[in-house]
């Protein structure tokens, strides 16, 4: 182990990267659910059990290749974001059936490996200067605790102000607040493996507000018992193959020009999602260099491309790096085994779906709410009072990730007010060519939103 993950030369250990790695897997595990339930209801879709096994095989290959390609702490899995775009966009709305789907992301997948081995993304992830790299591992941060407090309920839709607070009665939203106060303590005591207990300990509480009639599951209105299925058939209903090579190469010379939309609409978010998440993560696990560049950063890229070709081979929508991962690096990862404990927890997941599945949101929010809270410390090393496009870019990216609901907006605004005011305030040689072709790819993005088409 030591040789494979150089474990002395980044300051862990055997015990530390498993832990880690169990922590990631079960901060990101509601994939495994959400993934099907939404790529299942595709009326010509192969059905959710096949999306599920497609789900957790590609997630394992991805994150396995991540292990070994770049020896980093970072898990993958079907994107969040992209699978609703697939879905309701791509297949529901614009009416592509699900093999012109698929087939998109076969073809992203394979431009993103030859990007890859150009280094494109590699440079692009070492290019980004140093004040916006930081916003973006703030923004994230700031993004992910959203995301918790959303999916807990603490944070609800309000038509008045888009945002309010929800019920503090109801047990999802008791149970959330108490997990991260429980993790709060066992991190003030350094306790190792504070998170994954965290995450356990609000699970079992959980489990006794079910027992006692608090949390009363109403599937009808997504609220699932807590309490795992472990019956034969609950066992059994997870085993279905996936739906391999499903792909419609003959609609894209009829509707290439639809077909090409819908791929750079794909190529876009996933390059930038990836590219934000790496930096968070890799800045959290002070994984960076001194000249903020990523060592092996083709080779995680390489994984993530990888990944998503596997995906769609197998059936499923573009496999990405997940922020989820913070969560295991906060907890100690600093290498490829806690990316290899967590790909093997995905391969157990198939036969102990019904325990995994039943893991609530509301256990994993103090997780993320805790990782949130430690990769927005990243703003400390922000200067705010040297070079304004340093500065303005860094804030937009902070502040767009959150509340656009996208990693790949928070980047895209970051970038565009970096570029504009290098050039106001006579700076254009600061611009690199990598800086010029991202603005490029923005500008394409922002004409197909304005045109409704991505």
């Amino acid at each position: 182990m030591e040789k494979l993950f150089k474990l002395k030369e980044r300051g862990t250990n055997v015990r530390t990267e498993i832990i880690a790695g169990i922590t990631t897997f079960l901060a990101m595990a509601y994939i495994l659910a959400v993934n099907p339930g939404m790529l299942g209801i595709i009326p010509d879709g192969p059905g959710a059990p096949a999306i599920f096994m497609a789900t957790a095989l590609s997630a394992a290959i991805a994150t396995i290749c991540m292990a070994f390609f770049a020896n980093y702490p970072v898990a993958l899995a079907s994107g969040m974001g992209l699978n609703a775009f697939f879905t309701y966009t791509v297949c529901l709305t614009m009416g592509y059936s699900y093999k012109v789907a698929l087939t998109s992301i076969l073809i992203e997948g394979i431009i993103f490996m030859i990007l890859s081995i150009f280094k494109f993304r590699e440079a692009l992830v070492n290019k980004i200067p140093k004040n916006l790299k930081l916003g973006i591992t703030a923004g994230i941060g700031l993004f992910i605790t959203i995301i918790a407090l959303i999916n807990a309920g603490v944070v609800v839709n309000n038509d008045s102000t888009l945002v309010g607070l929800g019920d503090l009665g109801s047990p999802q939203v008791a149970l959330a607040l108490v997990g991260l106060l429980i993790i709060g303590v066992l991190h003030h005591y350094k306790v190792t493996g504070d998170i994954l207990i965290g995450i356990l300990a609000t699970w079992v509480l959980g489990i006794i507000a079910e027992l006692l009639g608090w949390y009363v599951p109403n599937p009808e209105a997504g609220v699932y018992s807590v309490i795992p299925n472990l019956s034969w058939e609950a066992i059994k209903a997870n085993f279905a193959s996936p739906a391999l090579f499903q792909f419609d190469f003959g609609f894209i010379k009829a509707n290439f020009v639809g077909f090409v939309v819908v791929l750079f609409t794909f190529l876009y978010t996933d390059i930038f999602d990836t590219v934000g998440t790496l930096i968070g993560v890799a800045q959290k696990g002070n994984l960076l260099k001194e000249d903020g560049s990523l060592p092996k950063a083709g080779g995680a890229l390489m994984a993530d491309a990888v990944g998503t070709v596997a995906g769609a081979c197998l059936g499923t929508s573009t496999v990405t790096s997940y922020v989820e991962s913070s969560a295991g690096v906060s907890a100690g990862g600093r290498t490829g085994l806690t990316a290899l404990t967590t790909g093997i927890l995905f391969l157990i997941a198939i036969p102990l779906a019904p325990i995994f599945l039943a893991i609530p949101g509301f256990a994993t929010t103090p997780a993320m709410l805790f990782v949130g809270f430690l990769m927005l410390s990243a703003v400390k090393e922000m200067d705010f009072d040297g070079d304004i496009a340093d500065a303005i870019g860094g804030f937009l990216a902070i502040a767009m990730m959150p509340l656009t609901y996208s990693i790949a907006n928070g980047i895209m605004f970051g970038m565009l007010a970096w570029v504009i005011l290098k050039l106001a305030t006579g700076k254009a040689k600061d611009i690199s060519g990598i800086m010029w072709v991202s603005v490029a790819l923005f500008a394409i993005y922002v004409v197909l939103k304005v045109m409704g088409l991505a």
